[in-house]
């Protein structure tokens, strides 16, 4: 059985369990991170040079990095249909994967560690305000898409990209105060709401 080190409000972690409901894997969650075992820890900081969650144990492998074990989950179970078919349909699911974990998360962390998380790291006035701004204006990337008239990220089907990019809309979402209006990314989020991966890892699973 597959094993992932991490927490469950992680979001880099609740992409693979999502992952793991959608290819009908079955894991056991190991409890690292955040309130549980500090992954300073040297039993963590073996599985990773990195110190980060989520760490996936597949027998005697070891990978980190969320969005590659989101590929690495795909072509293990041989489920090309969500990694791409072609050379040019992976590049463009790897491309939005690597703007996810690169420009996304780093645009709405700030905001969302202060007024969702309460972080008190994250409480000056201008820094939230600088990274709502941040937030909408790359959420905006997102609506310019999806308004071309493509159900996801990709085009008509449902790939690794929208697991990754639905959970930071997700956030968006979650997000208190007025918001500029997105029509496009709101039916999207409305789609990936009948999926029931995203229902218990995402809407269920906390901001």
């Amino acid at each position: 059985m597959l094993t992932i080190c991490g927490y469950a409000a992680s979001i880099n972690v609740r992409k693979l369990l999502w992952a793991c409901a959608e290819m009908a894997m079955d894991y056991r969650l190991e409890a690292w991170g955040s309130a549980t075992m500090p992954t300073s820890a040297p039993a963590f900081r073996a599985l990773t040079p990195f110190g980060r969650v989520p760490v996936l144990i597949d027998g005697d492998a070891c990978i980190a990095e969320s969005n590659r074990i989101l590929s690495y989950l795909a072509e293990r179970t041989g489920r090309i249909d969500l990694v791409g078919d072609t050379p040019l349909t992976r590049a463009k699911i790897g491309m939005w994967l690597d703007w996810q974990i690169c420009d996304f998360n780093n645009s709405w962390r700030p905001a969302f560690m202060g007024l969702v998380r309460g972080d008190p790291n994250f409480q000056d006035a201008d820094q939230i305000a600088r990274s709502m701004g941040e937030f909408a204006r790359h959420v905006a990337m997102i609506e310019a898409v999806l308004a071309k008239g493509d159900d996801y990220i990709c085009g008509d089907d449902f790939t690794l990209a929208d697991i990754a990019i639905g959970l930071s809309i997700h956030r968006w979402q979650a997000m208190p105060g007025e918001k500029p209006a997105f029509a496009a990314v709101d039916a999207y989020y409305r789609r990936l709401g009948a999926r029931a991966g995203f229902q218990r890892f995402g809407v269920e699973g906390g901001p």
